[in-house]
């Protein structure tokens, strides 16, 4: 899981990524949602804006698509409290992978830092 917060003009202000073991791509865009969100409770800002490539788990917190996988379930709600203390603060909106490069980054490094590559002979 990965996660980039930045202000309105682009500056990068805080990063951060997680080994989450196994898990689905959903169960890892709902996590890093979750914890993004978790990051800017104690924040002032007007407004945030959560970009995320992941279409299924934007439509379904948007309220647009059933959650019918019990093991996204309880992810969704989580994320869905969490949205709700922000009030109309927050909007969550679809982006392409290539225009979510920084966090798909991080998501690699949190794979690289726990799974151990083999050593070649030599």
């Amino acid at each position: 899981m990965g996660v980039v917060i930045e202000d309105d003009q682009g500056e990068k202000l805080r990063t951060f990524h997680k080994w989450l073991g196994v898990a689905t791509n959903n169960q890892a865009e709902y996590q890093a949602l979750i914890e993004g969100l978790k990051a800017m409770k104690d924040w002032e800002f007007d407004h945030l804006d959560v970009y995320m490539d992941s279409k299924l788990v934007v439509e379904q917190v948007n309220g647009k698509w059933k959650v019918k996988e019990p093991e996204l379930q309880g992810l969704h709600r989580q994320a869905t409290d969490l949205l709700k203390q922000f009030g109309d603060k927050v909007t969550v909106q679809h982006v392409a992978r290539e225009e979510n490069r920084r966090a798909d980054k991080l998501v690699n490094m949190a794979i690289d830092e726990k799974v151990k590559k083999p050593k070649l002979p030599g």
